[in-house]
């Protein structure tokens, strides 16, 4: 009767030791799946983030180029405007003088 009580302890514990390596491939399983959705979800969280820094760097550098540009045209202007006086100044004095000219002489 020991060796029935004894065959069927044994029995019991293969029976045991075989659910119990059911669960830990069921809590192993789990973990893979756990640890792949926390992967994907990192993974779409930097995207997220990188295409965030991405469109505000874009911004800025837009930014940077259009204030450039537009101090280029200022100085373009600036100078232009200086050309323009120094040689309405170097012709002024001959303007000056034809307009008297012709204001104080009499076509008679």
């Amino acid at each position: 009767m020991d060796s029935l009580r004894g065959q069927g302890g044994i029995q019991m514990l293969l029976t045991a030791e075989q659910e119990a390596g059911r669960i830990v491939s069921a809590a192993r399983t789990a973990k893979l799946a756990r640890m792949k959705q926390a992967k994907d979800e990192a993974e779409k969280e930097m995207e997220e983030y990188r295409s965030r820094l991405e469109e505000e760097y874009q911004t800025q550098v837009s930014g940077t180029e259009q204030e450039a540009a537009a101090k280029r045209l200022e100085e373009e202007t600036d100078g232009r405007i200086q050309n323009l006086k120094e040689s309405s100044s170097k012709v002024s004095k001959e303007i000056v003088k034809m307009l008297i000219k012709y204001v104080t002489t009499t076509g008679a």
